[in-house]
Formats: structure tokens, C-alpha cells, sequence
């Protein structure tokens, strides 16, 4: 009995099959798993947002976004020495999981950030960041800035709370609209690392002086289409286009300033 096989021609045509298929199916596959990643980073978002509430109900104020104190803060110190201040974060108050240890990737680590470099994977660095309008700091190295060095709003102090950024994806651990602007009072300078915090996708982050490490996360973007994962003050989630965050500059004002980042 004659054996029946493939002819070469039809050997080719199935593998040229073979190939088109997992052209077509690798983006597919990578986009569902962008998503998924998105997905967890929402709720992640969630889980953080209602940790600042409840310690806003239990202390009558948000917590502070950085307190620069010489107390080791609960799991140490959560930072990379010579870049990052020393002192307690906003989640040291609020999260059961403080340590920010790159070995325990809880809530407080975004599943999508880009930041690649091992020197720098830290909690701090390319994850979540609170509002520092509202959960303000300690100290603050621009005079300007004094409306952030005072005691954190409380959860009655924002009148429009539903419109209002209380955490988002973030380059730093705190971020304010000074980021997310082209054009703010003072000049940011990346010789202070909080100040090179910024919205990842924002379109002004190609133009901004930031560190080597963060330029992929900042103008790549982490979410499909350049979003991000915002929580607001009245504990709502929602996926927002990056360039939604964008603060323009318009002659004496700037537009999206408030509510979105002031809480006025």
C-alpha cells in the first residue's frame, strides 16, 4: 500500500498557517495580559484608598504623605539610601503591608510599572502616590510649596470629594499637580526625587528632567491607551486617560487645578 505524506509545498503552507496564527494570537495574548495587569492594579487602587478612609474616620485628618522623623518607621527603613528621605510614608500608617520589601509584592506594588532597574526597586519608586494637597508632608524643600507643609485634610474638608485625587498611579510615592503641569510656579529639579514624581503616560514627561530609570514608566505609560488607576476622596475607582490629570497653564490660572488637585 503507497504511504501517504506531506509534499514539500504542503509542509510549507502549513508552518507559513502556523506562523500568521501566532502573529495574530502573541499581541492578542500580550494585550489580555496588559489588561489583567490593570485589572489588579484597580483594585489594588481600591484596597489603598480604603485604607486612607478608614484612617480619615479614625483620626479625623488623612495621613501624612511623608513625616521626616528619625523613628525607623514599622519594617524599616523602605527606601534606597542617598536618593530617598528618611522618615514614615503615608502606607506605614494605613497598610498592613509597611515593609514596601521588593521581595513582598503586596498592594502597594503596581503589577504594571516599568521601572527595571534593580537599584531603584523599592516601594517608593514607580508605584502609587497620594495627593499631596491633601495628604500633605512634613517638610518641603521650596518655600513656595508651604501650602503643603501643614497638618493633612480631613475627609470634611473636601467639598467636591467625588471629583477630588486622593491616589494614583504614580512615579513616586507622592504627587502633586506641580507634576503633572508643564509649567508650574518654580522649577522641578531631579536633584530631589520626590519632585521627579509623575503621571506614567503623560504627554509633558518626554520634556521633564527626570532620572534615567524612570523614562520608560513615565513616557511609556503602564495601562493600555496611556491610562491610569485613580482613587478619589469619596473612595470611588476609575480608569482615566493620563492626559485627563493634565494641569495647563493659562495666563494668571491654571485649568484642572481644582477639584481634580486642589480641594477647593
Amino acid at each position: 500500500m503507497k504511504r501517504s505524506c506531506f509534499t514539500l509545498i504542503e509542509l510549507l503552507v502549513v508552518i507559513a498557517i502556523i506562523a500568521l496564527l501566532i502573529a495574530i494570537l502573541i499581541p492578542v495574548l500580550q494585550s489580555s495580559k496588559e489588561r489583567t495587569k490593570a485589572v489588579v492594579c484597580s483594585s489594588n487602587i481600591k484596597q489603598l484608598t480604603v485604607g486612607l478612609l478608614a484612617y480619615d474616620i479614625d483620626n479625623q485628618s488623612f495621613p501624612y504623605g511623608f513625616c521626616g522623623t528619625y523613628t525607623e518607621p514599622p519594617g524599616g527603613y523602605t527606601g534606597s539610601f542617598g536618593i530617598d528621605d528618611w522618615g514614615w510614608w503615608w502606607f506605614h500608617y494605613t497598610s498592613g503591608d509597611s515593609k514596601g520589601n521588593r521581595n513582598e509584592k503586596t498592594t502597594l506594588w503596581c503589577p504594571s510599572r516599568r521601572i527595571d532597574d534593580p537599584k531603584f526597586d523599592f516601594v517608593l519608586h514607580g508605584n502609587y502616590g497620594v495627593n499631596q494637597s491633601i495628604c500633605r508632608n512634613t517638610v518641603d524643600i521650596l518655600p513656595s510649596r508651604k501650602e503643603l507643609v501643614v497638618k493633612p485634610l480631613h475627609g470634611g474638608d473636601i467639598p467636591h470629594a467625588a471629583r477630588t485625587l486622593l491616589i494614583v498611579d504614580s512615579g513616586y510615592s507622592i504627587i502633586g499637580w506641580w507634576h503633572a503641569t508643564d509649567n508650574p510656579p518654580e522649577t522641578l529639579d531631579k536633584t530631589n526625587i520626590k519632585d521627579t514624581s509623575y503621571i506614567p503616560g503623560l504627554e509633558i514627561n518626554k520634556e521633564r528632567n527626570l532620572l534615567p530609570f524612570q523614562k520608560k514608566d513615565a513616557e511609556g505609560g503602564r495601562h493600555p491607551n496611556k491610562t491610569v488607576n485613580v482613587g478619589f476622596a469619596d473612595g470611588t475607582v476609575a480608569r482615566k486617560k493620563a492626559e485627563d490629570l493634565f494641569v495647563e497653564k493659562a495666563d494668571d490660572t491654571y485649568i484642572n487645578r481644582s477639584p481634580l488637585w486642589l480641594p477647593k
